[in-house]
């Protein structure tokens, strides 16, 4: 059944780690290339290669917020192990890492610029290993350590130039998405704001000049009425007539504010009532339910309010059965004077009740209530014992 709106679903966004995750990987990513530098010395690779080491990872913990200058600091010492030792270390993966952290978080510019670095050093770190290997630099030689190390530096680049360009697309897609709501939000306040001016307008037109004519004619009636009486009975004729001409004015300019005139510009129905809960009955026997209807014969006492909206009760009543019940249903629809005291309203339904699929969103009920409590009654809305749905409704008379 329709249901009064929940608060709106929390904004989806892509999954990323917060400040402190990021924080917290980091740190892990560092202890975890650092901690194979302690097994150097066991290795027998010497205090240089450990030192080298160590200046080569511990920048990476930084790499997130200072990424061109961890670059730099892994780049100078990569170029002194070039110059001190001649073989490979583990720690040489700092510059992938690197090359990475700047194409991720540092401009475009920036991040070419480490690729360009990272190609010049994989030829200078071919050519060294080569030399510490005592091998002949040949082309070939020389050419697959160069480009086994480059694809390395590339790849580096291209996924930290990937996450990057991914980054700025979605955060330009969430903020475009905040930007049309907040457009949307103004333009049915604009609008909003627009249409009670115009309200405001069209009620002083109709309201204003009939009151007026009223007030002016009630003080003629109050000085006449003990020197002139038949002075008096003419004012209080003339506040009559002009009272009911306002208010005929009146829903007249209502009518033509709440509806649009069909395609042919006809002129408007008026307000619909109980009269017309024959059609909304026929109209759900046409739909497929199996209606059983009681109207009260004499409605000749209710107001024309509380016709309306028991009229838009029994309409949203029948219309949540046909969106929401399910096929073959049957529908039991009482309207009657209770005493002359008050109207009741029933209807209700054996379809899916409690078990109807609903987005959520509905704000048939609410609206009920809304017009129901204006005229001081009562409405109750709820799945029926057994199955299918009850409302119930008491407006006083």
């Amino acid at each position: 059944m329709t249901t009064v709106s929940p608060e709106p679903a929390a904004e989806r966004q892509p999954w990323r780690l917060g400040p402190r995750g990021q924080v917290w990987f980091d740190v892990a990513l560092g202890v975890a290339l650092l901690a194979p530098v302690a097994a150097f010395p066991v290795l027998g690779l010497g205090w240089v290669s450990t030192v080298l080491a160590v200046a080569q990872l511990l920048p990476l913990f930084w790499r997130r917020r200072h990424p061109q200058l961890v670059f730099a600091a892994v780049a100078v010492a990569s170029a002194a192990q070039a110059l001190v030792i001649d073989n490979p270390l583990w720690s040489q993966v700092a510059f992938a890492v690197a090359t990475y952290s700047v194409a991720r978080y540092a401009p475009a510019v920036r991040g070419l610029l480490a690729l360009a670095a990272g190609l010049c050093g994989a030829a200078v770190a071919a050519v060294d290993w080569l030399r510490g290997l005592k091998a002949e630099l040949t082309v070939g030689t020389v050419g697959s350590y160069f480009l086994t190390v480059a694809m390395i530096v590339v790849a580096a680049w291209a996924l930290g130039t990937l996450g990057r360009v991914r980054r700025a697309y979605v955060d330009a897609v969430v903020e475009r998405g905040r930007r049309i709501e907040r457009e949307a939000a103004q333009q049915v306040a604009l609008a909003a704001s627009d249409e009670r001016a115009r309200i405001a307008r069209e009620m002083h037109d109709v309201v204003a000049h009939g009151l007026s004519v009223i007030v002016v004619q009630a003080d003629g009636a109050r000085y006449a009425a003990g020197r002139d009486p038949a002075a008096a009975a003419a004012a209080l004729e003339a506040i009559s007539a002009t009272g009911r001409a306002s208010l005929t004015e009146m829903r007249r300019m209502l009518g033509l504010l709440r509806s649009d005139p069909d395609a042919n510009g006809t002129a408007l129905r008026p307000q619909p009532g109980l009269a017309d809960l024959d059609a909304l009955v026929a109209e759900a026997g046409a739909a497929g339910a199996h209606v059983d209807a009681t109207f009260p014969a004499d409605v000749s006492g209710v107001p024309d309010g509380v016709a309306l909206t028991t009229y838009r009760v029994v309409q949203e009543a029948l219309t949540n059965v046909r969106k929401h019940a399910g096929p073959e249903v049957a529908v039991r629809v009482e309207v009657r004077v209770a005493d002359g005291t008050g109207i009741e309203v029933l209807v209700e339904d054996d379809g899916r009740g409690a078990a109807a699929p609903s987005d959520g969103r509905g704000l048939g009920l609410a609206g009920m209530r809304e017009r129901v409590t204006v005229h001081g009654g009562t409405v109750e809305a709820a799945p029926r014992p057994g199955g299918g749905f009850r409302v119930a409704a008491r407006l006083p008379l």
